[in-house]
């Protein structure tokens, strides 16, 4: 791709989403195909995919890296970039993760606990004293904000300054904040981390994930792991990727604008307890989020008056919601989080809302319904 010239006076993220990842050469395809090949003919740099890639892959990794101000990495899943970044400690490292987690970061902090590869320690997302102390002996501080599903914010900038060691790592997973609404590089993150099965496909219909760093080093190591472990992104994956990239400002906007007003309706209402959402004052980690974040998201996530039973009865009874897991899609998914396997730790009535990009009224009238009991 010949794209140096076109993208060096663009500044502004909405106009890189669109304008990235295309080849510009005469008579080349406006929208890049998805390029489904294995192998390549001999006597040029790429040869085999597993190892030098596709031009699929790689207009995903220069949007993303634009984006974020580094360099990308893309893998098969989410979870496959987060292992390669664990990939990246030697034996015998000190882990800490939040209290307030993915559970599959979790799952994988703890396989590797157990088989003697790390030590494993976990601190409040917002403890951010506890975590410029454990900067001085940790190997990887690997930092979720907003978390998830709780949505605490993790002051990242003042994180980032402590005193750590010259060989340690701080990653940010960046996947409820996005590119467009934090970028940890800039803040002083080594890794910046995101499932590009949420907001950058946003359509629910792919697994990807996206790791971006600075340093050369580590881009290397990320690329050694990928290919090592044959976690490679899909031809069709990252087609659908890229062409889902190119409206997450839309749909971000669209989603977060109306994220806020449930929130405060929400809020309000007699049948709910507690509502999680960055953007109201009430939220514990309200003026980090001020601070640090550009918009405040798309994810709710509030208890209702009542047991599991009760929120497991909301869930059933909402129509334009859907019912179901993950989040940053077009349509609005809710679910109750303690049900799921590893998370039963949390409240038993918490239901967490990822808002989509129907009508705000609509989703309201639906959310009100089911409350209601209707």
């Amino acid at each position: 791709m010949s794209t140096d010239l076109p993208l060096a006076g663009i500044s502004s993220a909405e106009s890189l989403l669109v304008a990235a990842g295309r080849d510009r050469r005469p008579g080349a395809p406006l929208n890049l195909p998805p390029v489904p090949a294995s192998n390549f003919i001999l006597g040029a740099e790429r040869a085999y995919s597993r190892d030098d890639g596709t031009p699929t892959w790689e207009a995903l990794e220069e949007i993303v890296g634009l984006l974020d101000g580094g360099h990308a990495v893309a893998f098969a899943s989410g979870m496959a970039g987060i292992a390669a970044v664990f990939d990246q400690l030697h034996v015998g490292s000190q882990v800490v993760l939040p209290d307030d987690c993915y559970a599959g970061v979790v799952g994988l902090a703890e396989l590797g606990r157990q088989k003697g590869h790390w030590s494993l320690r976990r601190l409040a997302v917002d403890d951010t004293e506890g975590w410029k102390r454990a900067c001085a002996d940790a190997d990887l501080i690997w930092l979720e904000s907003p978390s998830n599903p709780l949505l605490a914010v993790a002051d990242v900038r003042a994180i980032c300054s402590a005193a750590r060691k010259p060989t340690a790592l701080v990653a940010v997973d960046n996947t409820l904040a996005t590119s467009l609404n934090q970028r940890p590089l800039d803040l002083g993150a080594d890794v910046s981390f995101q499932s590009a099965t949420k907001f950058i496909g946003g359509h629910s219909d792919l697994l990807s994930g996206v790791v971006t760093v600075k340093r050369d080093d580590l881009r290397a190591g990320l690329r050694r792991s990928r290919e090592l472990n044959g976690a490679t992104p899909g031809a069709l994956e990252s087609f659908l990727a890229v062409r889902g990239a190119r409206t997450m400002a839309l749909r971000l906007e669209r989603a977060q604008t109306s994220a806020m007003v449930l929130a405060e309706r929400l809020q309000a209402h007699p049948r709910v307890a507690h509502v999680r959402y960055p953007g109201l004052t009430s939220h514990p980690t309200h003026s980090v989020a001020r601070a640090l974040l550009k918009g405040f998201g798309t994810i709710i996530s509030f208890d209702v008056r009542g047991d599991a039973a009760a929120a497991d009865a909301v869930c059933s009874r909402v129509r334009l919601i859907h019912h179901a897991t993950s989040l940053g899609a077009v349509e609005s998914t809710m679910e109750r989080r303690a049900g799921v396997p590893g998370q039963e730790h949390l409240p038993p009535s918490l239901l967490r809302l990822s808002v989509g990009i129907e009508n705000v009224d609509d989703l309201w009238a639906d959310l009100a319904s089911a409350l209601r009991g209707e």
